[in-house]
């Protein structure tokens, strides 16, 4: 079956949300919304996840859940701002937990490392209804541990696991990521069916091309992308990945955006003159 899929991109941060529906009932999930932030000013905005729920009212669906591929490293979650608007339960992978262990302790957050603030934690194999359609979970991990595909008809959201073909894949060395781990899971995804469509977490415009794009599908995956496409192996994916990540910056919004979204996208608690206050961890250097 075919879902409906609407695309909504972030420029600020190259991020694309999707609003996916059943066309047969109106049943709707969100995947990966923005909380808009601008760090220079810190100042916080719904605008792009209110954009997505104009989108669920003006075409009368009803959004059951919030989809989050991984906790993201370069934007903050709008997961919990939409739950609160509509009562649509978040969804995220299961080893989520391992990585509230891994950041808990550098914020200091006061949140529980049990998956407890999200409303469901799948494993690979696990199902949801979606009207007459299903969401199924693909485990993706080495961009993340908690990496999650989710399958829902033809349609696969991989998140930042794979990109367009001219961009190639996402990069493995955050805490709990390995450059191998993510050479097989993609190797899950492309032996999906040829004809499935393959929706991005991100694009970045590479080299060449001046228009973006989010869309594409296991068969150009297979033949084209340029870092695992064709015949590339194991050991030559990851000593292209493990060199391509040692130029890497952090993401701008990394420290923001992980102490907010190891929390499902709530903020933390304001202080007793109602102020809301985010951590910048200090790392001393010679």
């Amino acid at each position: 079956m075919r879902p409906g899929v609407q695309a909504f991109f972030d420029p600020a941060t190259f991020t694309v949300s999707y609003l996916v529906s059943d066309p047969a009932t109106g049943a709707a999930a969100i995947v990966d919304p923005v909380l808009d932030f601008e760090p220079k000013a810190a100042r916080l905005s719904t605008r792009s996840a209110d954009a997505l729920l104009a989108a669920v009212k003006a075409q009368g669906l009803t959004l059951a859940y919030v989809l989050e591929t991984h906790a993201h490293a370069d934007h903050l979650s709008a997961a919990d701002y939409i739950r609160r608007e509509t009562g649509a339960r978040i969804v995220i992978g299961a080893r989520i937990v391992e990585v509230q262990k891994a950041f808990i302790p550098m914020f200091e957050a006061e949140v529980a490392a049990d998956g407890a603030v999200f409303d469901v934690l799948m494993n690979e194999g696990d199902t949801l209804p979606l009207g007459d359609l299903t969401i199924g979970a693909l485990h993706t991990p080495g961009h993340t541990p908690a990496c999650l595909t989710y399958l829902i008809g033809d349609a696969a959201f991989v998140g930042d696991t794979v990109f367009m073909p001219d961009y190639g894949t996402a990069r493995a060395d955050f805490p709990g990521g390995d450059a191998r781990t993510l050479y097989r899971s993609i190797r899950k995804v492309l032996d999906l069916p040829a004809e499935t469509r393959i929706f991005v977490g991100h694009d970045y415009l590479p080299e060449g091309r001046s228009d973006y794009r989010w869309e594409t599908t296991v068969a150009e995956e297979r033949d084209r992308n340029i870092h695992v496409g064709g015949d590339v192996g194991e050991d030559a994916f990851v000593a292209l990945r493990q060199a391509r990540d040692a130029t890497l910056a952090a993401p701008t919004l990394i420290l923001p955006a992980l102490q907010v979204n190891i929390r499902a996208g709530a903020l933390p608690e304001p202080t007793a003159a109602g102020n809301v206050f985010l951590r910048l961890p200090v790392t001393r250097v010679a």
